[in-house]
């Protein structure tokens, strides 16, 4: 491979370097893109030409982008701040209770088809300092081995909500690919009779994902901070 072909591919570098770095992630998306923009050799008239096609053909991209703007605008002025001291102000609550209200609050809206800007836009800035505020509140260390796990958890449960109760919603584009892909199968079926029997396996799908990141965060608790519950031994 030719060395200019290789440039092409500074963009991933640029991600990669950046999440090791654990910097700002939209900064790193932002990066990336002008970067690979300028190796590719579009400048910014193409990049802008490119960026502006992708809105017009996906609305929702831009829907994306006001959430990422609002979500940041919120954390400036102090939503981290904010969700942690509300969560620390209540009794009995652990991670994994967090994980598992946020998945209940993720299926119920993901029904519906409404998102939340999913890791970056929820996640980050709320579920994981509502977690420290959990831990702050117990006047136990906030430890970054801990929190990672969390991390992967609320994400986790983000992937599970969002997959099962999304082809709950009737107008919604997975409901959509199931149905056509049952018909170039030969079976031809309703969008409303598709959501009927996705509704238990989704059910299932989220109690069995509560209870184990419940006994997973049990297990955590007590490898990092010797407790099995809060404020148990």
């Amino acid at each position: 491979m030719e060395l200019v072909e290789l440039l092409k591919l500074l963009g991933i570098v640029v991600v990669i370097v950046g999440f090791a770095l654990k910097l700002d992630s939209i900064l790193i998306v932002s990066v990336s893109a002008i970067v690979t923009a300028i190796v590719g050799s579009l400048g910014v008239e193409g990049f802008l030409e490119i960026l502006g096609s992708n809105f017009t053909a996906n609305r929702s991209m831009t829907i994306f982008i006001m959430i990422l703007l609002v979500t940041g605008t919120l954390e400036r002025n102090g939503l981290r701040e904010a969700a942690a001291a509300l969560i620390g102000k209540l009794k009995g609550v652990t991670s994994g209770k967090l994980v598992c209200a946020y998945g209940i609050m993720r299926a119920f809206f993901g029904a519906f088809n409404v998102g939340f800007g999913g890791v970056a836009g929820f996640i980050r800035p709320v579920v994981i300092p509502m977690a420290e505020g959990a831990l702050e509140a117990e006047n136990k260390e906030v430890k970054e081995e801990y929190i990672e796990e969390v991390k992967g958890m609320a994400s986790a449960m983000e992937n599970i909500a969002w997959f099962f109760f999304q082809v709950l919603f009737v107008g919604g584009a997975a409901a959509l690919l199931v149905q056509s892909t049952l018909s170039s199968l030969g079976y031809e079926v309703e969008v409303i009779d598709l959501a009927k029997v996705s509704i238990p396996i989704a059910l299932i799908a989220l109690v069995v994902a509560c209870i184990y990141f419940m006994i997973r965060d049990t297990r955590l608790r007590k490898k990092y901070y010797g407790t099995n519950s809060r404020g148990g031994k």
